[in-house]
């Protein structure tokens, strides 16, 4: 691995505000439209944050052996065209952060979530693929959100309409039986960052079905009300001291039934930022994603970031 950092550039950051106590924002960059598309964000983000941004090449070059390490199939000397093409773009604006340039050579599923590492943030950019419309991320972006021990933050290609102006908002999936606190923290804190309306999305399982006492299981609107009363009070009691600790943070919590990823990607055609946990439920294992997870990442109209069940950085 190599590492440049540009010292020259650090001038233009915002003086006299110290960083908030998380690691890096860092961008993976591979030349290509959605890689840009990352890096810009990143930019912002790091911006935000006032903390360096690391801007990273991984140079894809090793074939597996079998039953072997991995070999190098081709000689490659210290210039990285990729790294190049990313210092030109950014190098010379205004109000930069620090910024540090870094090549890493080896399999990019394997390198890619390393490179989250230490770091507060991991950007990269979404892959489409075939005619399909709607996001769809290719292997090694999974595995960053299924791996990197930081929030990872996907980049979707733009939307072919453009969205409602409703204003900065965040939006985050919470699951209220089984709240994940650290993906909690993180969009109450994101939100006070951008100056954003946090939109929380709680889900509840429908049609419900009660017992009769001929002990049949039918349909009630009844029970319907009955648990979206119940999920909002376990959503305000979760968000309770969130609110308290973020008071700038105007919230709107909406209780809906049904499938969490329809309700996600649709309000995420409103929204800046989609905030997800890594996993549905709290006793899952922490290196998987959950299906609406998935799903959202697959789908959003949105940059959406996948928290691990514990974030650096962060203290809600």
């Amino acid at each position: 691995m190599s590492s440049e950092p540009v010292g020259s550039v650090s001038s233009g950051s915002v003086s006299g505000i110290e960083p908030d106590g998380g690691g890096p924002v860092v961008v993976a960059v591979d030349g290509s439209r959605g890689s840009g598309r990352a890096l810009e964000w990143a930019l912002a983000a790091a911006a935000l944050r006032h903390v360096p941004l690391r801007i990273a090449h991984v140079r894809g070059y090793d074939v597996p052996l079998v039953d072997g390490p991995f070999a190098s199939v081709v000689e490659r000397d210290e210039s990285d065209p990729v790294v190049d093409w990313a210092r030109e773009s950014v190098v010379g604006r205004a109000g930069l952060p620090e910024l540090e340039f870094v090549t890493v050579d080896g399999s990019p599923g394997r390198e890619l979530p390393r490179l989250g590492a230490g770091a507060g943030l991991l950007v990269l950019g979404s892959r489409g693929r075939g005619g399909f419309a709607s996001l769809l991320l290719g292997s090694n972006g999974l595995a960053c959100a299924r791996e990197a021990p930081c929030p990872v933050v996907v980049v979707p290609r733009p939307a072919e309409h453009a969205a409602p102006d409703t204003g900065a908002r965040v939006v985050l999936g919470l699951s209220a039986p089984a709240p994940d606190e650290h993906s909690v923290a993180f969009a109450f804190a994101e939100a006070g960052r951008r100056g954003a309306r946090l939109q929380v999305v709680a889900a509840y399982p429908w049609p419900v079905l009660s017992a009769t006492p001929a002990g049949e299981f039918v349909m009630k609107a009844v029970a319907d009300q009955e648990t979206e009363r119940d999920y909002a009070d376990l959503a305000d009691d979760v968000l309770t001291p969130y609110r308290e600790r973020h008071p700038d943070v105007p919230v709107d919590v909406s209780i809906a039934p049904g499938d969490a990823a329809r309700h996600l990607v649709d309000a995420s055609h409103a929204a800046d930022l989609v905030v997800v946990g890594r996993h549905r439920r709290r006793l899952a294992p922490g290196r998987i994603l959950g299906s609406v997870t998935h799903a959202v990442l697959l789908h959003a109209a949105c940059p959406v970031a996948v928290v691990p069940p514990e974030t650096p950085g962060e203290n809600g």
